[in-house]
């Protein structure tokens, strides 16, 4: 599959220019892309080119309708030198299923890990090697159709690129801060809150900057029908410990299957902990908080990993979680997940791809 994978590269490096004591997230790219085409119902000609503008027509039927999905996943570089790439595998399957919802053609999954790995071997250089730090990975698949008619569009391109990237929340905020969402909606039962498509951000940017402005960090989304349940923060899945036991929001359609949060059910419950995937009332935490049984609470994610929260803003009341610190499961929960990404715990499940370099 590797040997299908044209390649042209760049003929300097832009990345002495990049300050690696200073990153962001996601604004500084490394020297190559992935890209491939589909056309007459296969895809075509997939190869690693120098990152760079695009040429896209002004009716683009992406630009006008939204017809794009996308997926997030990180590349570490280890202690021991080596790059391991953290479950590839379900960002596949995740794609393949927003492809399905938004009419997007599915990427063989082969090819699909090929493209990634090549890519990242290709610019392996850039990728961090402080701890917190990462290679953060975007494919992404548009319409690459120009018409105006409201339709599923026939040819689309796909594009890897990859980023050097620090933590996601800044690390010297002991925890993660919230402010309630209810009254606008992310996602509403029978839309499009399972797939990862850029409708689903865009529609949520206005209510995070209005948190943002009364000095919260993120939004915790509530349920579109009543306002009552708790369904995720803006960027990761939210987890309680009420009472020693965990509870996180089930999957019902509106909210994303995160692949963290699939690791983060399967570890707890290997060490004997009891998670319950259900509807979680948002009075029903208040009230935990307000008795002394809320303990945790925490957020994960690819970008942010395992991220404790310590406040919650609700109807003029703020929750306090903890001291405003990492509890005891959060911190296991970080550690075990961060040691399996750098090669320093044991990966039993193979979650890591290591890749040959």
């Amino acid at each position: 599959m590797l040997s299908d994978i044209e390649l042209e590269l760049v003929p300097r490096s832009r990345r002495e220019a990049v300050d690696f004591d200073n990153l962001g997230f996601g604004n500084v790219f490394c020297d190559h892309m992935f890209s491939m085409e589909w056309e007459d119902a296969e895809w075509h000609r997939p190869r690693i080119i120098p990152y760079g503008p695009i040429t896209m027509e002004p009716c683009n039927a992406a630009l006008h309708y939204g017809q794009s999905v996308f997926e997030g996943m990180k590349a570490f570089r280890g202690g021991d030198g080596r790059v391991r790439i953290f479950r590839p595998d379900m960002n596949a399957r995740r794609l393949a299923a927003s492809c399905d919802r938004l009419c997007v053609p599915q990427v063989d999954p082969e090819m699909f890990l090929a493209g990634i790995e090549r890519l990242v071997s290709v610019d392996q250089a850039w990728i961090p090697a402080r701890r917190g730090e990462s290679l953060y990975i975007r494919p992404i698949i548009f319409s690459n159709e120009s018409h105006l008619e409201v339709r599923p569009s026939r040819s689309f391109r796909m594009l890897v690129m990859t980023s050097p990237v620090r933590s996601y929340f800044d690390e010297s905020m002991p925890a993660v801060t919230l402010k309630v969402e209810d009254t606008y909606t992310r996602a509403a039962p029978g839309g499009t809150g399972a797939a990862k498509t850029g409708g689903n951000y865009a529609g949520s940017l206005y209510p995070a900057e209005l948190a943002r402005r009364e000095g919260y960090m993120q939004v915790l989304w509530l349920d579109g029908i009543e306002h009552r349940y708790v369904e995720e923060v803006g960027a990761m899945n939210i987890f309680f410990r009420v009472n020693g036991h965990i509870v996180t929001p089930e999957l019902r359609g509106s909210i994303l299957p995160g692949i963290t949060r699939d690791a983060v059910i399967t570890l707890l419950r290997e060490n004997g902990h009891e998670v319950v995937e259900r509807r979680i009332r948002i009075d029903e935490i208040v009230d935990a908080s307000r008795n002394g049984a809320l303990e945790e609470a925490f957020g994960a994610g690819t970008a942010a990993v395992i991220s404790p929260v310590g406040t919650m803003a609700y109807k003029g009341e703020e929750i306090r979680v903890n001291a405003n610190a990492s509890g005891p499961v959060t911190q296991w929960l970080y550690d075990q997940i961060t040691g399996i990404q750098l090669g320093e715990q044991q990966d039993p499940h193979g979650w890591c791809r290591v890749l040959p370099i």
